[in-house]
């Protein structure tokens, strides 16, 4: 059998595995298995172990237990509810700023927790019914939740760009440097989208003589607005000594890591007295779950890499792109429909892990860059979280806002969705936008 057909046969095994449900962990670890039985020699069975805590041997990946610690702590407090209600009372004036208020709490959050579930969870849960009642329509009150949540695995701390990192053994310092540019790009545009939707959709209501909540407004004094910052001040000054610390070279990444986990556990013991058994237990137990997934995944994606490798499909797969005789922008758009369409199907870990050593000789060839490249990928992911079939935030959202029809939330998304794709036009225009800051710092 060539090698051609190996490697048509071990993606169709992969990716039947993981269509049937079972976890991508196992589904990575037994088709490298089955195909290890197969097709190399016994021998090569006995060093499975080996190259599984090898792989996992590396200070590196020390940054993942770390952030989801941080993120866990700050996702099992009121954490989100007080970040949005704080915005709320600053921004409440300026037109569509209940909407601008939430945008920001997810820019914010996402900032802490790094997990687009969480972020949509904890905001949407206060954000979407304050929104609906004061009139905003139910896709763009549902669809700027669940595209804010998205900016979780951009705006660093990333785990997606951590594992991106490690699959295209580039710098993660330099990658969360890069994701900051484009985070704060992506901010900005769902927040003049934002504002634009709500404008129309307020004129056509009065022009259709609706006095509905759209009229209603909160009114916060000087004293409610002050009032509200200290709770929202920690969550600014934790950001800030963790981008000082990683930007101003006073730390590694897995030492800010530690920074960052360490504060947020200060944070919520000392704001929403979080020291009881019950809590810590919540935060603990969600922490050691998520990590052991992550890791999990990661070994048996360095498994599954190393038999593709082995049996020569990676390289065959690298030869192949390259004698198509694509130019780099074809290339580029190719690599970048082919993303979008796993994002039908498959999570964003699947995707990195799985795709970024087939792409990664032709990027190298081409002379893109690859942390540039890693910024987009993330995007194209983003995507991958607010359209259907897989869509992970959508059913987040519909689970916090039930009486919500999903059509309605998936409609509202498309806009959001489209904003991405004008924010990778930009990238692509304009590349400094993520790498002005890993290139001067």
């Amino acid at each position: 059998m060539d090698t051609s057909t190996i490697g048509l046969l071990y993606a169709g095994v992969t990716l039947l595995l993981l269509f049937s449900g079972m976890p991508i962990a196992f589904a990575l670890g037994l088709s490298a298995l089955v195909f290890m039985a197969g097709f190399m020699p016994p021998p090569m069975m006995q060093s499975v172990a080996e190259t599984l805590f090898s792989e996992l041997n590396n200070f590196t990946l020390l940054t993942i237990p770390l952030f989801v610690l941080m993120g866990a702590a700050i996702g099992k407090s009121r954490a989100g509810a007080d970040v949005y209600s704080s915005l709320n009372a600053w921004l409440y004036r300026i037109p569509g700023g209940l909407g601008l208020a939430n945008v920001f709490a997810c820019a914010v959050f996402a900032a802490m927790c790094g997990s687009s579930p969480a972020t949509c969870s904890a905001i949407g849960s206060s954000g979407i019914p304050q929104l609906v009642r004061r009139g905003y329509s139910e896709g763009l009150a549902t669809g700027l939740i669940a595209a804010g949540g998205t900016l979780g695995i951009l705006i660093p701390p990333s785990l997606t760009l951590i594992l991106y990192g490690l699959a295209a053994e580039q710098s993660i310092g330099k990658l969360f440097m890069a994701g900051v540019g484009p985070g704060l790009m992506l901010v900005l545009l769902f927040a003049i989208w934002v504002v634009f939707k709500y404008s129309l959709e307020r004129r056509q209501a009065l022009s259709a003589g609706d006095e509905h909540a759209i009229l209603e407004a909160e009114h916060f004094s000087w004293r409610d607005r002050m009032k509200s910052l200290p709770r929202f001040l920690p969550f600014l000054a934790l950001i800030a000594a963790i981008m000082i610390a990683m930007y101003g070279g006073w730390a590694t990444p897995s030492e800010v890591a530690g920074i960052g986990a360490a504060g947020a556990l200060l944070m919520v013991v000392t704001l929403y007295k979080c020291w009881h058994r019950k809590d810590m237990d919540a935060i603990l137990t969600g922490t050691i779950r998520e990590s052991t997934m992550i890791m999990m995944i990661i070994a048996t994606s360095f498994l599954f890499t190393f038999v593709m490798s082995y049996l020569g499909v990676t390289q065959e797969a690298a030869q192949w792109l390259v004698e198509l005789g694509l130019g780099k922008w074809a290339f580029f758009l190719g690599v970048n429909v082919f993303i979008v369409m796993l994002g039908f199907f498959l999570p964003p870990v699947a995707i990195i892990l799985m795709i970024t050593p087939i792409i990664l000789p032709s990027l190298n060839a081409l002379g893109i860059d690859l942390i540039w490249f890693g910024i987009v990928m993330t995007i194209l992911m983003e995507m991958g979280l607010i359209h259907p079939p897989v869509g992970l935030n959508l059913f987040v959202i519909n689970g916090i806002a039930p009486d919500i029809p999903l059509s309605r939330i998936v409609w509202g998304t498309l806009p959001f969705i489209g904003l991405m794709v004008v924010g990778i036009v930009l990238l692509c225009l304009f590349p400094d936008i993520a790498l002005w800051l890993p290139n001067h710092f």
